[in-house]
């Protein structure tokens, strides 16, 4: 099927949830994006026929989706497409602000450097993971590539040890978890407390930066509630970093943990704007959106006319 599709001109990859991207090349031909787990490519040929719907007036983009499947699985397509659209925004931001050094804060196992490197971007990496055992397959991914480095640390406001609240899968923090944080993520509840070390940006950045001639810094923080205390310890090296992301909590999962409004309005005075913000995870009985990711800029840190 694939092959085929290809000799016809197509491109296809997954990204998430019974809903098809389709978008039109600069050379004139079509990539098609899907976006779930049990979609593939249909000829239209009766009732059962996929929607076509135009995304915008001028980017010859289409989402076809079966509508029964848009319905019933309305949260997860949200978080589909809110996931690829943060995504194309992260490397568009790279590209326009010419980004040559990301410091990957909160690395977990890879994957946010490893979709860079698989979308293009060429630049250093500096990933920073506390974990031994998260940090040694950071460390495997990154093997054989020259620019892409890791520290075995988290990120904090202080220099020292702290205790971590390891957890299975993706959600270790610093901070303890909150009544609805367990209630929302069982394994929130399932926690072996570590030793680990934190050091301050400000600490690190020489050693960091090495020889590396006045780089264009963006910094990714991903640290389970732990990100403006990161951002605090960066009171000196936060002046050569162009633009940045970071998660909003809407409804805390950690106790102790800033709200999006204290966040953002740190983020400001330190002269980013927001460019982008991005759903990550919701509350599906309420609701309500738990988390945002923000992408955000120095306005003046754009080269030239766009």
């Amino acid at each position: 099927m694939k092959k085929a599709l290809h000799a016809a001109g197509l491109d296809v990859s997954r990204l998430g949830s019974g809903t098809l991207l389709v978008q039109r090349h600069a050379n004139g031909r079509r990539s098609v994006r899907d976006l779930g787990g049990d979609t593939f490519v249909v000829v239209p040929t009766g009732p059962d026929a996929r929607r076509v719907r135009k995304v915008g007036k001028h980017l010859g983009a289409y989402v076809v989706t079966d509508p029964v499947v848009l319905r019933d699985h309305m949260p997860r397509f949200q978080r589909a497409m809110s996931a690829y659209l943060g995504t194309q925004q992260v490397l568009a931001t790279l590209r326009a602000l010419d980004v040559d050094l990301v410091l990957d804060v909160g690395a977990n196992t890879g994957q946010f450097a490893s979709s860079l490197r698989r979308n293009g971007y060429r630049g250093r990496i500096v990933s920073f993971e506390p974990l031994e055992e998260f940090a040694a397959q950071v460390r495997e991914q990154a093997a054989g590539d020259a620019l892409w480095t890791v520290h075995q640390c988290a990120l904090g406001d202080e220099d020292g040890t702290a205790e971590i609240n390891a957890m299975p899968g993706t959600m270790s923090s610093l901070l303890p978890s909150t009544q609805f944080g367990r209630d929302w993520a069982e394994n929130l509840d399932k926690i072996e407390k570590r030793i680990i070390q934190v050091r301050r940006l400000d600490s690190v950045y020489d050693e960091v930066v090495g020889d590396q001639a006045d780089p264009r810094v963006y910094l990714k923080l991903d640290t389970q509630g732990y990100d403006l205390r990161a951002f605090r310890g960066a009171c000196d090296s936060i002046e050569h970093v162009v633009a940045m992301q970071s998660e909003l909590s809407c409804v805390p999962i950690y106790e102790g943990m800033p709200g999006w409004a204290e966040q953002l309005a740190a983020f400001e005075v330190a002269g980013f704007e927001i460019a982008g913000m991005y759903e990550v995870s919701r509350d599906e009985p309420t609701l309500r959106v738990i988390e945002f990711d923000v992408v955000m800029v120095r306005p003046e840190a754009v080269r030239g006319p766009r």
